[in-house]
């Protein structure tokens, strides 16, 4: 194997699993670290930087950085059930801890630079883009059909997982760096938004239209059948405060899974989800099935709906085939089931039978899809036959150069994390296409490497790996819960809690740096490595010499950190993947050659650093924020 370049962005970046596998790249070790030193602002500003809205997220992302996290492999034989630190529950605690002084940490916007860019849809994609390019000078103007801006962070989250005073706190921050907001003003036609001579425009108005099932009976019982996400607007908008007694839910994302826990609230005496895949296979999150489940909400897998069951128009039943796998040979009798999926037939009953479950109501989230009836044909804008726009996937321009997409209008519904991240990049974009250069270039991002050394055996970071098992939030009693739709469940971590937590930290971020030419081959740190992950051996292939280290590397998705040769030839070769970061090899080294480096990578944002020539970017700690 060659040596390992470090100084390739991505090699440490790679290594901070968490910040990898997260779009908006929050350097999330970093803010967890502030949270532990009781440093609450100055973790909302990291993510504020990053992801846009930290209280939001702190209670609704979908969380793709805790699979990735490493603390969930390397304590695999400490518990029955390893668990990633709780990333996006302390991402609230910066949000819910923070103090009044946090506007002061706020940009200020430069001088407007004679740009105007429209924005359709105040939706996340359109609100990160706005807080982008307005910091920058920009003068932006978001259009959007609601009162209030938001999009599908206000229409279809409930209350009881987002309270509303968290939208209108995080939007009002975005909105205050000058951006225009026109409120109840829906955007008809894209010919005629162009028209009005903006220099640029964003589309991020979502995927508005949810997919309905045309079985039969939905004609004739129309009246007690929703579609998930215009019910959920409903309820959000106090159009809709009750439901009938017993209540079926279609689907197994989380949308489904918001449906039937509102239907809860709302008063349903019966409420089931029933799906056509496998419990394993739903689209939902673990967390938010779970927390269906332990609400009382049995969730029926394998059963695929095959029409609405109605007397004189009024739906009596659903009638579903069991198909594939046999599902759990239980009869539902209240309560959760007690394990994966759950059913209403009795044992010995064979699968692939039909059966029929009474029900008063249906509400239908099999799915979303996009909707652009007012962007016209003829406006120059190619859209593919999924009916989605064909779009550059770095720069996201469309096939008009002054047009840009993102967010669930881009490539279909994904979450709010993701349409950050297109946010982002659409506001680089938008930037290096009125200043007349190429969109899909990128700038490196920022990247420093700086030593923690405090002493010979004193770092500047807590490097204690602590034992704790994932500790639990907090819920809101079930009868106080369940009696309310704007009852938040979840109440979030304390400060002492959260401290604890922090602590389960392993401080990716901080890099296991080593010198070769400083080297004299004694094996101290392969013998101090609690996790066996550092070999001093002879070269060799990648597949041959991972067999061969002092405890064999199988996930090929983590790197092997590989020297230079080494004075006997021989190179040293560490695993990255179970790596504690705790810093003993370099404590015990006699003569320096490993060191721990605090990695930090900003990526770029719109404004200067992300054109042809180099600026310095501040960092988030330096109580400033950079967009």
């Amino acid at each position: 194997m060659q040596r390992s370049d470090i100084a390739d962005p991505a090699y440490f970046h790679k290594v901070v699993d968490c910040q990898w596998a997260c779009p908006a790249h929050t350097p999330v070790p970093e803010y967890i670290r502030l949270i532990a030193q009781g440093r609450y602002d100055d973790a909302y500003m990291v993510n504020w930087v990053s992801n846009v809205f930290p209280g939001v997220l702190g209670r609704t992302c979908d969380r793709p950085c805790e699979p990735a996290c490493r603390r969930g492999r390397v304590e695999e034989r400490n518990a029955e059930k390893p668990e990633a630190v709780a990333i996006c529950r302390l991402k609230r605690v910066a949000a819910d801890h923070k103090s009044d002084e946090l506007r002061a940490q706020l940009p200020k916007p430069l001088p407007r630079n004679g740009k105007r860019v429209a924005c359709v849809g105040a939706g996340p994609a359109s609100l990160t883009v706005a807080r982008d390019l307005a910091a920058q000078g920009y003068a932006v103007t978001v259009f959007d059909g609601e009162a209030k801006a938001g999009g599908f962070i206000r229409t279809q989250i409930p209350r009881f997982r987002l309270p509303e005073s968290v939208i209108d706190e995080e939007c009002g921050y975005i909105l205050g760096l000058g951006v225009e907001f026109r409120s109840g003003q829906r955007v008809e036609s894209m010919q005629a938004l162009l028209a009005e001579g903006w220099d640029a425009v964003f589309v991020g108005c979502g995927a508005p239209r949810g997919r309905d099932l045309p079985l039969p009976g939905r004609q004739e019982a129309a009246d007690s059948i929703h579609i998930g996400i215009d019910w959920l607007a409903s309820v959000s908008f106090g159009h809709v405060t009750s439901v009938k007694p017993r209540v079926i839910v279609l689907g197994g994302g989380n949308t489904a899974m918001d449906c039937c826990r509102s239907a809860r609230r709302l008063g349903a005496t019966s409420v089931t989800v029933a799906v056509r895949s496998g419990y394993a296979q739903m689209k939902a999150s673990p967390w938010e099935k779970e927390d269906a489940q332990h609400e009382g909400i049995p969730i029926l897998d394998f059963h695929v709906p095959l029409a609405f069951v109605h007397e004189d128009g009024k739906l009596v039943a659903m009638r579903f085939k069991r198909v594939g796998p046999a599902p759990l040979a239980r009869e539902y009798a209240g309560g959760p089931p007690g394990g994966p999926g759950g059913s209403w037939e009795r044992p010995g009953e064979p699968p692939d039978d039909e059966i029929e479950i009474p029900c008063d109501e249906v509400l239908i989230a099999v799915g979303q899809e996009n909707a652009f009836p007012w962007i016209e044909r003829d406006a120059s804008i190619e859209f593919g036959e999924n009916g989605l726009p064909l779009l550059d996937a770095v720069s996201l321009q469309s096939s008009r150069p002054e047009v840009f997409f993102g967010g669930d209008a881009a490539f279909g519904p994904k979450n709010i994390i993701w349409a950050v991240a297109h946010g982002h990049e659409a506001a680089v974009s938008i930037d290096r296409f009125l200043h007349r250069e190429p969109v899909a270039k990128r700038p490196a991002p920022h990247v420093n490497l700086l030593s923690q050394k405090m002493g010979i055996h004193e770092w500047s970071y807590d490097n204690g790996p602590v034992n704790d098992l994932r500790h639990k939030v907090p819920w809101t009693a079930a009868e106080k819960a369940l009696a309310s739709i704007k009852v938040e469940v979840e109440l979030g971590f304390d400060a002492a809690t959260a401290f604890k937590e922090a602590q389960r930290c392993l401080n990716c971020d901080v890099q296991t740096v080593f010198t070769d030419k400083l080297c004299i081959e004694c094996d101290a740190c392969v013998d101090i490595c609690p996790m066996d992950c550092i070999t001093f051996t002879e070269n060799g292939e990648e597949a041959d010499l991972r067999q061969r280290l002092k405890a064999p590397a199988p996930n090929e998705s983590q790197d092997l950190y590989v020297s230079g040769p080494l004075k006997t030839a021989r190179v040293m070769v560490k695993d990255e993947d179970v790596c504690l970061h705790c810093g003993l090899c370099a404590e015990r080294c006699p003569t320096g050659a490993w060191d721990m480096q605090k990695f930090l990578l900003l990526t770029t944002k719109a404004g200067p650093g992300c054109r042809d020539h180099q600026v310095r970017v501040v960092m988030p700690t330096e109580r400033k924020a950079t967009v």
